[in-house]
């Protein structure tokens, strides 16, 4: 699909690397501008209905956490191009579908650019459908450890489950539990009964998600109520859930 995209960059230089590489790999990306600055970017942004934003890390005057900020809830995805690589875990936790160190590597900008376009396609084909989990029907029980031994869970009465440092907090349909296990540790034993890591901090049951929202990242309401943000990174994923 075709993608409406602008470059943020401050480097000259840099903004013609990439539009050129765009112009040549990348057919599906239309151009709509391009910003040396955020409130530059800030303008572009809102007068351009955008589905892409490639955008540099450092630049005068603020940063892309910045400009980010000030944009607050967004539609479009977000790839970081940067000669910074300390910024790789904040961009994909929070902020950026995408990371690509530069120099530009045109395998990773052309990955980059499909990882966003099936992201666009599957948001679309699901909009307007009756979405239908993949995982029909929840069974099964988990165990958690007590100081004298251990309690059995229902699987499908798991909302969600939320890392509390070392620990784990297990949100029920009635409840809640504190674990001493990592979230990771419940993602693997969880993963073949149609839970779905959409965050660093956050698993969820898709069985429980009654909405999808595209806003700022994107985030999924809860049977509960509970609303919860869904990273960038983990967009495609989460949709590859629902058919």
């Amino acid at each position: 699909m075709d993608l409406r995209a602008i470059i943020v960059e401050d480097e000259e230089t840099s903004r013609e690397i990439l539009r050129n590489y765009l112009s040549k790999y990348c057919p599906s990306v239309s151009l709509m501008g391009e910003a040396a600055n955020v409130e530059e970017a800030l303008v572009l942004i809102r007068n351009n209905d955008l589905d892409l934003v490639f955008l540099d890390v450092e630049m005068p005057y603020g940063n892309a956490f910045d400009l980010l900020d000030k944009v607050g809830d967004r539609q479009f995805e977000t790839v970081f191009v940067t000669a910074y690589n300390h910024y790789a875990i904040d961009a994909l936790n929070a902020h950026a579908s995408y990371y690509i160190l530069k120099p530009i590597s045109i395998d990773k900008l052309i990955e980059a650019v499909d990882y966003v376009s099936e992201i666009k396609e599957k948001e679309n084909s699901l909009q307007n459908t009756v979405l239908q989990p993949k995982h029909h029907h929840v069974e099964g029980k988990i165990t958690i450890p007590q100081q004298n031994g251990f309690e059995v869970l229902e699987i499908a009465d798991i909302l969600y489950c939320q890392a509390d440092d070392n620990y784990t907090q297990i949100f029920l349909k009635e409840g809640k539990k504190l674990v001493s296990k990592t979230l990771k540790y419940f993602e693997e034993s969880l993963k073949s009964s149609g839970f779905a890591r959409v965050h660093k901090s956050y698993l969820v049951n898709v069985n429980a998600v009654v909405e999808y929202r595209k806003g700022k990242g994107g985030s999924v309401v809860l049977s509960s109520g509970k609303q919860i943000m869904v990273s960038p990174a983990k967009k495609k994923e989460l949709l590859g859930y629902f058919s």
